[in-house]
């Protein structure tokens, strides 16, 4: 048993996330574990570019108010104490609410080094109407 001490924190790469976003590693497990943690933490407005996970993702929010939003339209309001699991393969991105900080634990399990596949930015389109659709 050890303690785990977070990682730095770091700043959300360009070709990854829209806004203002902050990460901090918790976990990186050693064989035969292959689970990632990370604590991110979205200004409001922010959020990640569209993306899929191989084995899939699970969301805690810890803070604020943000968005989950899939390929099919489906939106979901995550507020703090809300848990969030998006399946393997499933198109989907997350972020902060318009007027809202969101901070949530990523929870992925890597497949040979890949926790996920990047896509194009969410676009301002996209966003907007996500805050109109959400369900809770």
């Amino acid at each position: 048993m050890h303690l785990a001490v977070p990682g730095p924190t770091s700043k959300g790469p360009a070709d990854k996330f829209i806004g203002d976003v902050y990460l901090n590693a918790l976990h990186a497990g050693e064989q035969p574990s292959r689970l990632r943690s990370a604590m991110v933490r979205f200004s409001p407005g922010a959020r990640t570019h569209w993306h899929s996970h191989p084995v899939g993702q699970t969301l805690h929010c810890t803070d604020g108010m943000g968005l989950v939003a899939n390929r099919d339209g489906e939106v979901i309001l995550l507020r703090a104490g809300d848990t969030v699991h998006t399946p393997a393969g499933e198109e989907h991105w997350h972020g902060a609410t318009q007027d809202s900080l969101m901070c949530h634990l990523a929870l992925v399990e890597h497949e040979s080094g890949q926790t996920a596949t990047w896509l194009e930015p969410v676009t301002e389109l996209e966003y907007q109407a996500a805050h109109s659709k959400h369900t809770r």
